[in-house]
């Protein structure tokens, strides 16, 4: 369910503003987004698992907190990120 360290890396190289940015909205909002899809795929098989559901909607609602922030900040930064996840705003 979680990430493996080398698509961790592999999100924070693609989606980093300078070279070992880590903690940067966009890079936040990618991992979080991978979280996202691979609890989606566990629930297609485990669709009682609701302990789980509860961790899913709190990274939903992080993610959601992040875009908000990126939105509010910079119009731009957040079109693109939106554009390059195919996420739904």
């Amino acid at each position: 369910m979680s990430i493996t360290a080398e698509r961790k890396k592999e999100l924070m190289a693609e989606f980093a503003t300078v070279k070992g940015d880590t903690g940067s909205p966009e890079v936040q909002v990618a991992i979080l987004s991978e979280r996202i899809k691979n609890l989606t795929e566990h629930f297609k098989d485990h669709k009682n698992d609701n302990h789980s559901r509860r961790g899913l909607l709190a990274l939903v609602s992080q993610r959601r907190r992040l875009l908000d922030y990126l939105k509010n900040r910079e119009e731009g930064r957040y079109q693109t990120l939106i554009e390059k996840l195919g996420l739904r705003r």
